[in-house]
């Protein structure tokens, strides 16, 4: 096996050796072969040299996940240019920021994201172009550009991971940390040309385009995109319809699942729920349950990455006993991403499994007691720094040069990791304990009325802010039938009733000083980031009861 260090050589490699197998689909759409991947590069690298492009040239990539998203991203890649790929979830101020921070050349974007930018920010590039059909959208620049040919140590791609801070965070990367990706991907799990993968998260999360894009084209595997998202009522035809091998999902979706069909099964009459507590009969209730999804998802996955955020206990525990060939990995942007992971023949409950292959990990500051510190990591695919932002790189690289995750974890003897949480979140209780609130919302959200939460310190005493599921709600109050006072009535009741109720209930399950002594309804959806985690700051009360930066309504 050649050693691939550039994406030149992978791109250049796959569409030879595979020329004739398909790289990309469209779920009910068309099929892409590595041949026309080469083709359709060629044409992207002649428009963006047309315009004046040269190697070194930033070319931003704002599309929805469609074959061309990738095929956007080696031309630019492949060519010595970096890819700026963005998020579609960012404001469409912060879009326009990001274009700007990132000294962006060119746009290659889909037709609905485009209509989110400025006027002076599409009047600034050189030329815009659709990813629908590569056309040229608009023109200003007529020139004679060149592509060059990148080294393992050039710079590929600008990742921002936010826009919400006053200096934008974009994350470099080069050509080897990139494709160091696809070694760990190997060694870790091993695909061919024989695998099909559906894509369901977006393309600009490094997750999805280093391990669901990059990795399977440098195997000569398949790739499906959805051209929806991946509600349940979209999902389903799909997976049954492609039958995919490998999938990679946030937690979200299979919590979704394991709440709304084999939780609400085993809670809905005393019969249910009296067996449902027994261990053995659980564990045999979720292996039936188990070969019902594994039938659902299309009767051929290998695989199922999880990652992104952490994976509720009970729905994992599920995945576990009913024998679904899960893993959870964990990584961050600036790590290109993985650096923890197993096999699903290896994983342990609550654990991301061991360092990745050729990843060092170690923990920093280690409390005596818990053992627990932060995780500071050295890895081929560490980024070279934040884009013109030298204090922010500063800040995250150790002396030694280790990269700083700012998360805190724990090792076992055998070396599986455990994330506990963010450095930053951390709480420290009354008695110098160290709380963590996203182990307490782990709780909180497994509660079938609650869709989100969020844990705040508030003189000492700790607050779950939490959204109801109001459908789930709105279904135990159904019976109240008068007017809409009463239930309007019915539901504050109730609502107060749960209050109390999930006290009790995330009492119960946490240590004593991670009890909350509130619980408090937040009627609108949290503020989420582009990726979709709450914004903390915005909820955090400081000392005088104020809450910082107010979110403005609409925002």
């Amino acid at each position: 096996m050649m050693t691939i260090n550039t994406l030149y050589e992978l791109v250049r490699n796959s569409v030879e050796k595979f020329a004739s197998k398909v790289a990309f689909s469209m779920y009910e759409g068309d099929d892409v072969t590595y041949a026309e991947v080469g083709r359709r590069i060629a044409r992207v690298q002649e428009i963006l040299t047309g315009a004046g492009l040269r190697a070194g040239d930033k070319v931003a990539l704002l599309s929805s996940n469609m074959p061309n998203w990738g095929i956007s991203y080696f031309a630019v890649t492949s060519a010595g240019m970096v890819a700026v790929p963005i998020l579609p979830d960012f404001s469409d101020e912060e879009l326009d920021m990001i274009i700007e921070h990132s000294e962006a050349k060119a746009l290659l974007v889909s037709d609905k994201l485009f209509t989110k930018l400025s006027k002076q920010t599409i009047e600034r590039l050189n030329v815009a172009v659709r990813t629908k059909n590569l056309g040229v959208i608009s023109q200003r620049v007529r020139g004679e550009g060149s592509t060059g040919v990148p080294r393992p140590d050039d710079l590929a791609v600008i990742i921002y991971t936010s826009g919400t801070t006053s200096k934008p965070k974009g994350v470099m990367l080069t050509h080897a940390a990139l494709c160091a990706q696809v070694d760990i991907s190997a060694s870790i799990f091993p695909v061919d040309g024989g695998d099909t993968f559906l894509s369901v998260l977006p393309l600009s999360h490094t997750y999805e385009c280093s391990i669901g894009m990059i990795y399977p084209f440098s195997m000569g595997a398949r790739v499906v995109y959805l051209d929806r998202p991946p509600t349940a009522s979209a999902l389903m035809p799909a997976l049954r319809a492609i039958r995919p091998t490998v999938m990679l999902i946030v937690p979200l979706i299979i919590e979704k699942i394991y709440r709304h069909q084999v939780l609400a099964k085993f809670n809905s009459n005393s019969f249910w729920r009296t067996l449902y507590r027994i261990g053995f009969m659980r564990r045999y209730l979720h292996r039936v349950a188990g070969g019902k999804l594994m039938k659902l998802f299309g009767g051929r996955l290998r695989f199922l990455g999880i990652g992104g955020a952490k994976l509720d206990g009970g729905a994992e525990k599920f995945l576990l006993e009913a024998r679904v060939p899960y893993a959870i990995g964990y990584g961050l942007t600036e790590t290109a991403p993985l650096l923890a992971g197993a096999a699903p023949s290896m994983v342990r409950l609550g654990s991301t499994g061991p360092q990745a292959p050729g990843v060092e990990l170690r923990l920093e500051n280690v409390n005596p007691e818990t053992r627990q510190g932060e995780i500071v990591a050295r890895t081929p695919s560490a980024m070279v720094g934040y884009f013109k932002n030298p204090e922010a790189t500063k800040e995250v690289f150790t002396a030694d040069g280790w990269f700083r995750t700012g998360d805190l974890g724990e090792l076992d003897k055998d070396g599986w990791l455990y994330i506990k949480g963010r450095l930053k979140n951390m709480i420290v209780g009354p008695g110098g304990e160290n709380i963590y609130p996203e182990d307490i919302e782990t709780v909180l959200n497994s509660h079938v009325c609650i869709a989100d939460s969020i844990v705040t310190e508030q003189e000492g005493r700790l607050i779950a802010l939490v959204h109801f599921n109001r459908e789930e709600i709105e279904s135990m109050i159904d019976d109240w039938r008068e007017e809409w006072e009463s239930k309007k009535e019915a539901w504050e009741a109730k609502t107060e009733q749960l209050k109390k109720e999930i006290m009790d209930f995330v009492n119960a399950k946490v240590n004593r000083f991670s009890r909350i002594s509130e619980v408090v309804e937040e009627k609108e959806d949290f503020i989420k980031t582009p990726t979709h985690k709450i914004k903390r700051f915005l909820y955090n009360k400081n000392k005088n009861g104020q809450t910082p930066d107010q979110p403005a309504a609409g925002k």
